[in-house]
């Protein structure tokens, strides 16, 4: 595999990989998150020194001194993306431009040095060719792979590091979900927000996920996935879940998702989706919608279909919503036939048995 211009990846060897047998029994049931391959990308980053010592090497624990930056101010980021083995025995990447380019967004917000486009997807394949291996053969089986930067300075002072850390870890992935059924169910937060204009909601950050574990853990405790965030000036508008975005469609054909606002995370799974809708005729809205208005039209059945959709957990049907308010079904609290549709036509692209028209998958040699 040819090197980056100007970034040149060193390849140490590994001491001792994961036994055939041992990783076959791993990738039989993954689950999510769990699991890790053998290797990782390492690249750093240095105030008048800029991107250099590139390398991939044996997976392992991270060396930081108590004072790292990282520890005490969270500047942080991180990507997710997926690769797939296709049915003619290639494996591809799905849109991994999108990703490198939101990788800089969140970079740009959190006062972090941008990486090259050319070298976030170099690295990526690399990371995947090295341990292609470790792709489950598993029904929806992929490899997730999660690029992250973080401040490794040695400081205690607020102001941005001079010293970062880029790294790209990999884990063969099962199902998201975990419950099994055809749907998930949604509780309603009231009591906590996700992010707040002028905030980090736009970017990827950990800071965002930390702040959505009390009212999640709040969701599973009353026996619900996933939770559902207002927005936080009115707490009347839908914003997005935990970890991925909403859609809504109508009795009238009418699909609509909330605007990217500065508090939403632009999803490249939804834009992806918004992109086959249109391309399919449907009339696909951009709007602001309440949770009131959620309540009335799953009610009075003009609401037929809501899916969420994110890199993990791709298209999931969304069967009802909880509040203190009460439980309110959708359509017929399972599958919808668009919600299906929709996955069905993504996954295929995804996974080369629908034509990519669109020029979003990278294949490896």
């Amino acid at each position: 595999m040819a090197d980056n211009p100007g970034i040149t990846f060193e390849r140490l060897p590994h001491p001792a990989p994961t036994d055939p047998a041992q990783r076959e029994q791993a990738l039989a049931n993954p689950g999510f998150g769990t699991v890790f391959s053998d290797h990782m990308v390492t690249i750093d980053w240095e105030e008048g020194k800029g991107w250099h010592n590139a390398r991939i090497g044996p997976r392992g624990p991270l060396s930081l001194d108590p004072a790292t930056a990282v520890l005490h101010y969270a500047q942080e980021i991180f990507e997710g993306l997926k690769a797939y083995k296709q049915d003619d025995g290639a494996i591809a990447l799905f849109r991994p431009e999108a990703n490198a380019a939101r990788f800089n967004a969140s970079a740009q917000r959190l006062a972090m040095p941008e990486l090259p486009e050319e070298v976030f997807v170099e690295s990526v394949r690399l990371l995947v060719d090295t341990d292609r291996d470790w792709i489950p053969t598993i029904e929806g089986g992929s490899l997730y792979l999660r690029p992250f930067m973080f401040a490794s300075e040695a400081f205690l002072g607020v102001r941005p590091s001079k010293k970062y850390t880029y790294i790209v870890i990999a884990s063969p992935a099962g199902n998201y979900f975990k419950s099994g059924a055809p749907a998930v169910s949604i509780w309603v937060s009231r009591d906590y927000s996700r992010a707040a204009p002028g905030g980090t909601g736009a970017a990827k950050c950990g800071g965002n996920y930390a702040a959505s574990l009390v009212p999640q853990a709040e969701a599973i405790a009353r026996g619900h996935d996933q939770v559902v965030f207002l927005d936080a000036e009115e707490h009347k508008w839908i914003e997005e879940l935990g970890g991925m975005n909403l859609f809504f469609v109508f009795d009238d054909g009418r699909v609509l998702t909330p605007p990217l606002s500065g508090t939403i995370l632009p999803g490249i799974t939804r834009n992806s989706l918004i992109t086959l809708a249109r391309e399919a005729g449907l009339d696909v809205r951009e709007e602001r919608y309440s949770l009131d208005q959620w309540r009335e039209d799953a009610t009075s059945g003009k609401l037929i279909e809501v899916f969420a959709c994110g890199t993990a957990a791709v298209v999931t049907p969304v069967g009802k919503i909880v509040s203190h308010d009460g439980e309110v079904i959708i359509g017929s609290g399972g599958p919808g036939q668009l919600t299906q549709k929709f996955r069905n036509r993504l996954v295929g692209i995804q996974r080369g048995t629908v034509e990519d028209t669109h020029g979003w998958v990278t294949k490896l040699a």
